[in-house]
């Protein structure tokens, strides 16, 4: 897993060679070990020297759709889809979950498409708005309605990808920052267990399993998402591994979200939530082609 940081929203440093080459953009080496790629939209990004090998990196335009599934998210989805940078994301569409407030008429109005739809579960919201997906869409970047993610870091989660150097990209918040009070302590251990778990039976060293991340289309395609409720994104990071796909993460900040969480925020909604992550983990196993 090559691992990424970033000093702000547009410069990423990333250890390990340029592999096969990126393949939206140019890269110019210029020195041997460290390269550094400005993903600003910018016509020409300008080097910076960190060591022995550095590339200049010009983005191409990539058409990238972000999916946002929401419920009961009115308060929160007209801040969070004003503050998207529309030079990085073409289309925005979200997957209304059977709201019973207005967040599909507020999405609406913020020119988001909204796919409302009434079978309830994470996944069912997730997979409802990829059904809207334009054809010619090369990756897919996803994130949560309540505004916990920054929509600010699109491009650092979006990087690697148009960088040629990962097929999927996890935002992490276990390598960020953290806002005091935005992960119960339940979340953490259910987290935590849940990477550990993952590491113990595929061996691989996952940090987080959160919301916000980018998978390049093709590979999207290849897993066939299945899950409909809790497991949609452990099931992402495994089936992503079984197809020998180059997975990535970088640093997010996590912020406290808009209201009450419909499932951290209740016993209830932990236990479930957990119980059928543990349990897709394990279905994965047994059950590598489906």
């Amino acid at each position: 897993m090559t691992s990424w940081s970033g000093r702000n929203r547009d410069t990423l440093r990333f250890s390990g060679t340029n592999g096969s080459g990126t393949r939206r953009g140019a890269c110019e080496t210029l020195s041997p070990t460290t390269c550094v790629c400005d993903a600003a939209p910018a016509a020409v990004a300008t080097p910076v020297a960190v060591g022995p090998l550095i590339y200049r990196y010009t983005p191409q335009v990539v058409p990238v759709a972000l999916i946002i599934p929401a419920l009961d998210e009115e308060h929160a989805i007209g801040a969070l889809l004003s503050s998207i940078d529309r030079t990085l994301v073409r289309d925005v569409i979200v997957g209304d979950n059977g709201s019973r407030d207005a967040t599909g008429t507020v999405a609406a109005r913020a020119g988001a498409t909204v796919v409302r739809v009434e079978e309830r579960g994470y996944g069912a919201a997730c997979a409802g708005a990829l059904s809207k997906i334009a054809d010619d869409v090369d990756i897919v970047l996803f994130m949560d309605a309540d505004g916990s993610d920054d929509p600010a870091e699109a491009g650092l989660v979006l990087a690697p990808i148009e960088a040629g150097q990962a097929d999927l990209v996890i935002g992490s918040r276990a390598l960020g920052v953290v806002e005091r009070g935005a992960l119960t302590p339940q979340q953490r251990f259910g987290n935590r267990l849940a990477t550990f778990l993952i590491r113990l039976i595929y061996g691989h060293r996952y940090t987080d399993l959160g919301p916000f991340r980018a998978i390049r289309r093709e590979l999207l395609d290849r897993i066939g998402m299945q899950d409909r409720r809790f497991g949609w994104t452990v099931e992402m990071q495994i089936r992503a591994l079984q197809l020998g796909a180059r997975v990535a993460e970088v640093p997010v900040k996590y912020r406290r979200r808009v209201g009450r969480s419909k499932i951290s925020g209740t016993v209830t909604g932990v236990i479930k939530a957990g119980w059928w992550i543990v349990y897709t983990i394990i279905k994965c196993r047994l059950r590598p082609n489906r």
